[in-house]
């Protein structure tokens, strides 16, 4: 009984995506694939399907679901691509990205959070991503150029690291801080766990040196730290 209302609870949420605009007929069928409520507290499974954000554990919380699917949705992932994750987290992100085929790296920075991720993928999807514990603002010289990349909380800047590592034509998805919070440096590395206002930007390498930048609109993150905990 209870795994009929989770699915019917997951197909509800499918249609409450489609009424925000998410459209992305891959991007749908991986939300309605992927259980969501396993990468949560069982405490929490009657609210999995639900459009916000919940704890995951070390002050960080697994993103709103019409945020997790919008930011692919602008990444566009195509089957065997390659795709590189800044934040795993509860590795419900990575886990969206593996049922649309593609081939997934993950790096998140909190070890606790990392084991977790790495208990609950292989109950998920059949080819767990390649991952690791460690700087995402360092990125992941050893199998670039990627196809995409994929930053799931707020930088203080377009790290210079990822955008090398992006392929030309390679596309980058990143919540940016305004202006005025990049000048607030020391509140922003104390802020670990409090969800702030960032740009969306999406970012394609057009050249060796030159990028394009687009501006999507505000959504809240918890800050993208450096650095390992």
């Amino acid at each position: 009984m209870q795994d009929y209302v989770l699915k019917q609870n997951r197909k509800r949420l499918v249609v409450e995506l489609q009424t925000k605009g998410i459209l992305h007929e891959g991007v749908l069928a991986a939300i309605l694939k992927v259980p969501r409520h396993l990468f949560v507290d069982s405490a929490l499974w009657h609210l999995a399907y639900q459009d916000r954000v919940l704890p995951i554990g070390s002050n960080q919380t697994i993103s709103h679901p019409s945020t997790v699917a919008y930011q692919t949705q602008l990444l566009n992932p195509q089957p065997n691509e390659k795709i590189l994750e800044i934040g795993l987290g509860s590795g419900y992100q990575a886990a969206i990205l593996c049922e649309m085929g593609c081939e997934v790296y993950s790096i998140e920075r909190n070890e606790g959070l990392w084991k977790r991720a790495n208990q609950i993928l292989p109950q998920v999807v059949v080819k767990v991503p390649v991952n690791k514990c460690d700087d995402g603002y360092e990125g992941w010289a050893e199998y670039a150029p990627f196809d995409g990349i994929l930053v799931t909380a707020g930088a203080s800047e377009l790290p210079p690291k990822l955008l090398a590592q992006l392929k030309i034509g390679g596309r980058m998805i990143i919540p940016v801080a305004p202006t005025e919070m990049q000048n607030e440096a020391a509140t922003f590395e104390k802020s670990i766990s409090e969800e702030r206002q960032y740009r969306m930007y999406r970012v394609i390498r057009l050249s060796e040196t030159e990028y394009e930048t687009e501006d999507v609109g505000a959504f809240a993150f918890v800050p993208f730290l450096k650095g390992i905990v």
